[in-house]
């Protein structure tokens, strides 16, 4: 065949690791939602290999097992099982409910976690805006189940965003990121989760 011969190298076409991004407030002016929007924002721009996508859990329903028939679950949930399976890794971004987790994100993990537990062996890393704890309680309490989850949290660096009450804001009242600093730290995080999501497949950075 013309321009290929049999000593031509063989050519490696490496396909990007891909990101369900999932936040724990429900509200649209979360900041926590901003996170994810300058997530996806940075990693399009500046992170080659690295596409993050919001996975919705507004629709799921309560977790109740009598809607569970024959091995199969209610489409809503059929279909964010399925978006959370063909991830490589997994970005929570929640805000801090009574010092622990989000009633809408512990929802979503318990969905997630039915068999077959969809959860397993995936890269994860943590973000969280919250008031004076910057989140902090509940992003340790998410590595506790995710120990029972089989997820593999990148330890370093946290991020931890403590909203002022006073001026100057981390965030817009729409929940858009609007402190370059912050964007800078939301990097690094991202940066991480992506090395470690190709070490976890042993794959080089």
């Amino acid at each position: 065949m013309e321009g290929a011969t049999s000593n031509s190298p063989a050519v490696l076409v490496k396909a990007p690791i891909r990101v369900a991004a999932i936040c724990g407030s429900l509200r649209k002016g979360s900041c926590n939602r901003g996170l994810i929007r300058a997530a996806i924002e940075i990693s399009s721009k500046s992170i080659d290999g690295m596409i993050i996508e919001y996975t919705d859990i507004s629709s799921l329903p309560f977790l109740n097992t009598d809607l569970e028939v024959d091995g199969t679950y209610p489409p809503e949930v059929e279909a964010f099982r399925d978006k959370i399976r063909r991830a490589d890794g997994i970005l929570f971004a929640s805000p801090e409910y009574n010092y622990s987790v989000s009633g809408p994100l512990k929802n979503a993990i318990d969905w997630g976690s039915r068999p077959p537990n969809v959860w397993a062996d995936k890269a994860a890393a943590l973000v969280s805006a919250a008031g004076g704890s910057g989140g902090n309680r509940q992003q340790y309490h998410i590595r506790q189940i995710g120990v029972f989850l089989d997820l593999h949290f990148i330890n370093k660096p946290e991020f931890f965003l403590r909203r002022p009450l006073a001026p100057p804001q981390k965030c817009d009242r729409d929940g858009n990121l609007i402190d370059e600093e912050i964007r800078e730290k939301l990097k690094e995080v991202l940066l991480s989760l992506y090395a470690f999501t190709l070490r976890l497949q042993g794959k080089s950075k």
